[in-house]
């Protein structure tokens, strides 16, 4: 963790998705200001009428849903900055609707996340970690 999971209606090929995945890094990298190696990026491509959007009248509408499981700690100007520039890399990666969009956020401490490449639990997020990244 952190860990980025875009539920899409569309398919993608292989090369589409590294580059998407490679797009979320940085993003994720410059607005979070964490190292890139932190980040798993997961595509779920399900076609046409995988997601779909509830409403209180009518049929529902195509959707996507971008789940980040982040360390707590982080302001919610932040998260916002993150929400939208994630909405702005699969509208035009995959020419979506932005209004059909939905990004989730679940917060967590530092040793919910087990990284082998770290040597075992992370640490709780601190805006010290920005002078790093």
């Amino acid at each position: 963790m952190p860990s980025i999971q875009v539920d899409l209606p569309v398919t993608a090929d292989e090369a589409t998705k590294q580059a998407f995945a490679e797009r979320i890094g940085a993003v994720y990298a410059g607005i979070m200001q964490v190292h890139r190696d932190l980040l798993t990026v997961s595509i779920h491509d399900l076609g046409r009428g995988g997601v779909w959007r509830c409403h209180e009248s009518g049929p529902p509408t195509p959707s996507a849903l971008i789940m980040c499981d982040i360390r707590k700690g982080r302001p919610a100007e932040v998260r916002a900055r993150l929400a939208q520039s994630l909405i702005d890399a699969c509208v035009e990666t995959f020419a979506l609707d932005a209004l059909w969009l939905k990004v989730e956020f679940t917060q967590h401490d530092g040793d919910d996340m087990y990284h082998p490449h770290l040597g075992g639990f992370n640490t709780d997020w601190t805006a010290d970690e920005r002078s790093t990244a």
